[in-house]
């Protein structure tokens, strides 16, 4: 049985609508590999906007766009159609390159080093993750699991009432605050970005404990890297409120 996620791609409609064969079936360290591969791919466009940006080239900002845009599309397209994930799991993986890249570049030429940072606090933090999960030390019980979707849910409609107030020129003030109430508000975050790899890796499990398709493994290693590329944003953005406080 899925454990209930906070991580759209790993909604239990996703895997409870699949259809199970004799033929080959995902594993654990299929999954790891696809992981990795896409890993690499989000590193190789990124450096690419990187460079961009720190030669000031005007398509960075374009790119960044564009690779939002399509690389939303993509993940909806991935979570609604799995047996696809080969494919578009690597598009949006290109995508979130991109806007990965940029962002990035403009944080570093505001704090220099803060990315050098982020990315060593991001790995560690995963796996430091990993052995809670396999030391069975943090437990997705039902309880632990309510209470992180719980909390991604406040910090949904938090995120989109800035958006939306930002459209009129304003935002939620401590979300953005370099203050103790910003910086607190921004660890809470992070703690809940990184408990999610907990449900993420046992939903990783139990598929492979279930025989799903060898395609899921494309498809789970997205779902992975939906929630370290949320986790580095939210570092990046607690780093940055560290460092101008």
């Amino acid at each position: 049985m899925l454990e209930k996620t906070s991580n759209p791609a790993f909604s239990d409609k996703v895997f409870g609508n699949l259809s199970f064969s004799y033929g080959n079936t995902m594993t654990i360290k299929g999954t790891a590999n696809k992981a990795l591969t896409l890993l690499a791919v989000i590193f190789v466009a990124a450096v690419a906007t990187w460079r961009m940006a720190f030669a000031g080239n005007a398509m960075v900002m374009p790119l960044m766009i564009g690779g939002l845009i399509v690389g939303t599309i993509f993940s909806f397209i991935t979570i609604f159609k799995p047996e696809k994930a080969k494919v578009t799991s690597i598009i949006y993986a290109i995508c979130e390159g991109l806007v990965l890249g940029g962002v990035s570049a403009i944080y570093e030429m505001q704090l220099g080093g803060i990315v050098f940072n982020a990315v060593m606090l991001t790995i560690g933090v995963f796996f430091v993750m990993l052995y809670l999960y396999k030391q069975r030390i943090i437990q997705p019980t039902q309880k632990f699991t309510m209470g992180l979707c719980a909390a991604m849910g406040a910090i949904a409609i938090v995120y989109l009432i800035d958006i939306v107030m930002g459209f009129f020129g304003s935002s939620v003030g401590f979300l953005h605050s370099t203050g103790p109430l910003g910086i607190a508000i921004s660890l809470i975050i992070v703690v809940v970005a990184a408990l999610n790899f907990i449900l993420d890796f046992k939903n990783v499990e139990n598929g492979v404990a279930q025989g799903a398709p060898e395609y899921m493994e494309w498809y789970c290693a997205f779902g992975l890297m939906m929630t370290l590329v949320w986790l580095y944003l939210e570092i990046l953005r607690l780093l940055s409120k560290l460092n101008r406080d």
